[in-house]
């Protein structure tokens, strides 16, 4: 492989700017312009939603730009310093043999002083006998973990991180073979002793120069990882990293103590809420009893106060408990019949802190705000309250391990765990250089469980942790976050693109009020420097399978939206499966793209029906010709998606770039973990930013 002609970043990075300065005017200037003089009322079915996917492709276009806007390259790295101590993990759950062994083989080679660990999450006896026969470390999960939440690779990892001691760790994944110099190419960037994680490319071995299931993604293990490097945001991508033992440490702890913290409010906030409705009860009346829930209201407040004032959380909690232990003491010969019909539920929340697997810190707020809305007895009021704060787990008896530093919020583990790392102010680095070389699916059925695993993991991490949000990022770290999880809600915009064309050719319905000059002097300037941008940033490297990649795989991004908001929101479980990492099946699997094929066959349909239409005289020429454009240009797109289903499978004769072991930074790279959508095409005649969905998650689930 070659690598891109070389241009000072100076001058690489005033043109970068000059193009998005002009494409979000332009980009601006046409969709201000869509919304307000040209959308087609009278057909607003298609015309709105329309106008919508541009929007949305305009808003994609400004994101990345605004990536682009600091696009960092840095060079030849630090050099890294001595006698430090590093852990190599390998994470392996159910691969071959052999090829566990080959990559901890190549891990023990390493040339920087290391000690190579095997974390096998299957408990697989002939590999630990052949890790431990090699002096190569091996290690599963703890007894700790047994009938308790497994967390797919981030608990492997997390059971590792508290097995092992290195000061800095390397995480790979079973087929990533390293060079022997990743270490000595990376540690370097660790003398900033705010630098906590260092990300480098992921380059496939097994892929030909035809890339017929689009897996290396040479634009975001670049430009797109340079762009997020420059604000400080480049993301760890589950493999191939180096990260700082410190920074996951003191994350883990942060972690445990707001998921505790939290409980524990939620907990006084029910509190409050029970003590009012017991003042609603007859027995209220009684001086005593009132008195005993006034000094039970102002011990509540006294609690949150303290909490806001920062004071040790386990000693407030004591505190409080004792308090209202003793308030229950003064009221324990109060009306056993009142207190009768509140035994049950009381007896509920006991279990609740007694019983592993739940607790207050996991208990849905449905449930809370159901026992703040009971009719409770004085009393009952008073014993609830004191079980409410004492079922908050503080020793995370609901987790095999109280600190988790690896996050476990998704089906990926990676994404998460970065943007937590950056909101404690932990600094990240890209390092463009391909230290190791993986294997890529060789079929569909495996690449299409990859893409959906690799967004689904960053659906959950928008729904569960938006970094809008997250108040102790940058906001151009959040935007840099929301940037990636934005560009997969590209598959509701690729439906319309697709039927737009569609209904123009079979019906004559033109979404636009007229092909007028104002229409052409507004779109076609902005596609031109739109796509201009897009091959300035791309600096050579093969972008066109990101491209096509981005439009086809319509239905997996669809689907993965749908389905982590039905497993974040409404609490179904997550249709999801593992990534195998050998060929599954040799036929041809015709009905794993079936909503594609549906689109193909749309739009060689509607493409006969227009030119049928305009043969007798009723389609214009001009609508006829951009709508023919636009609909072959997606057929085009679509085309890949046959290769894919034709794909054999790997034949080291396909190509010469399986031996490239190019070490110079800044060169083309891969995928290979959960997903983030990159790239700009202005293509279509309506704009909108493609993507080249791009792996940022881990290989076993």
């Amino acid at each position: 492989m070659t690598a891109p002609t070389k241009v000072p970043l100076t001058s690489r990075l005033l043109v970068i700017r000059t193009i998005v300065v002009v494409t979000s005017l332009l980009g601006l200037n046409y969709v201000g312009w869509r919304w307000l003089a040209s959308v087609n009322w009278s057909a607003w079915w298609i015309a709105v939603p329309l106008v919508i996917a541009e929007t949305y492709s305009l808003v994609d276009s400004l994101l990345f730009g605004l990536g682009m806007w600091r696009l960092r390259e840095r060079g030849e790295p630090p050099r890294a310093p001595e006698g430090h101590t590093v852990d190599v993990f390998i994470t392996t759950y159910n691969e071959p043999l052999d090829l566990v062994m080959t990559t901890a083989r190549a891990a023990q080679a390493i040339r920087y002083p290391h000690r190579t660990w095997i974390l096998d999450d299957g408990n697989r006896t002939e590999l630990r006998e052949s890790a431990e026969s090699e002096g190569i470390g091996w290690l599963t999960r703890s007894t700790d973990w047994v009938n308790m939440p497994r967390h797919a690779k981030a608990g492997n990892l997390n059971n590792a991180l508290l097995s092992t001691d290195g000061e800095f760790l390397l995480i790979l994944d079973a087929d990533q073979i390293p060079s022997p110099e990743i270490l000595d190419r990376t540690l370097g960037y660790f003398r900033d002793e705010r630098m906590g994680l260092v990300q480098t490319p992921q380059y496939f071995v097994n892929v030909p120069d035809s890339d017929p299931l689009g897996s290396q993604a040479p634009l975001f293990y670049g430009p797109i990882q340079q762009g997020k490097d420059g604000w400080n945001s480049a993301f760890f991508c589950g493999s191939n990293a180096v990260i700082r033992r410190e920074a996951l440490m003191q994350l883990g702890v942060a972690r445990y103590a707001h998921e505790v913290e939290t409980g524990v409010k939620q907990a006084l906030r029910t509190a409050r809420r029970v003590i009012r409705s017991a003042r609603r009860s007859p027995e209220a009346g009684e001086d005593k009893t009132l008195r005993a829930l006034d000094a039970l209201e102002r011990d509540v407040r006294a609690a949150r106060s303290e909490l806001s004032d920062g004071d040790a959380l386990f000693d407030v909690t004591y505190r409080f408990q004792q308090r209202v232990a003793g308030i229950r003491r003064e009221l324990v010969a109060a009306d056993l019949t009142a207190l009768q019909a509140d035994l049950d539920v009381i007896a509920e929340l006991e279990e609740l802190a007694a019983e592993p697997g739940e607790s207050l810190t996991t208990v849905s707020l449905a449930s809370l705000e159901q026992l703040a809305e009971r009719d409770w007895s004085p009393l009952g009021a008073v014993q609830t309250v004191e079980a409410l704060v004492s079922a908050v787990d503080v020793s995370r008896s609901d987790e095999a391990q109280p600190i988790m530093p690896m996050a476990t919020i998704s089906v990926t583990e990676d994404m998460a765990t970065c943007m937590r790392l950056h909101g404690m102010g932990w600094r990240s680095a890209y390092h463009d250089e391909v230290l190791a070389h993986g294997l890529a699916p060789e079929d569909l059925s495996t690449m299409l469980t990859q893409r959906l695993r690799w967004a689904q993991g960053t659906m959950q991490v928008l729904f569960r942790e938006n970094p809008l949000r997250q108040k102790r990022l940058r906001w151009t770290q959040r935007l840099m976050y929301f940037a990636t999880m934005w560009s997969y809600f590209s598959g509701f915009a690729a439906v319309v693109y697709i039927a737009a064309p569609v209904i123009y050719l079979a019906f004559g319905v033109l979404p636009v009020q007229a092909l007028s000059s104002s229409f052409f002097i507004r779109l076609v300037p902005f596609l031109i420097v739109n796509q201009l941008l897009f091959w300035v940033v791309a600096a050579g490297r093969p972008t066109w399978r990101g491209q096509q990649y981005s439009l086809a795989l319509f239905p997996v991004w669809i689907r993965s939206f749908t389905s982590a908001f039905g497993n974040v929101v409404l609490g179904r479980s997550l249709d999801f499966a593992v990534t195998p990492k050998t060929r599954q099946a040799h036929e041809r699997r015709w009905d794993l793209v079936k909503p594609q094929l549906w689109a193909m066959g749309l739009l060689a349909g509607a493409v006969i029906i227009g030119i049928i239409r305009y043969a007798v005289g009723q389609a214009e020429p001009l609508g006829l010709a951009l709508n023919l454009f636009w609909a072959v240009f997606d057929l085009v797109i679509f085309s890949v998606i046959v290769q894919a289903v034709l794909y054999q499978g790997f034949s080291p004769t396909d190509t010469d770039t399986n031996t490239n072991t190019n070490t110079n930074t800044d060169t083309n790279t891969d995928t290979d973990t959960e997903a983030d959508p990159a790239g700009v095409s202005a293509d279509d005649p309506a704009p909108r930013r493609t993507t080249d969905p791009t792996p940022t998650g881990g290989t076993h689930d």
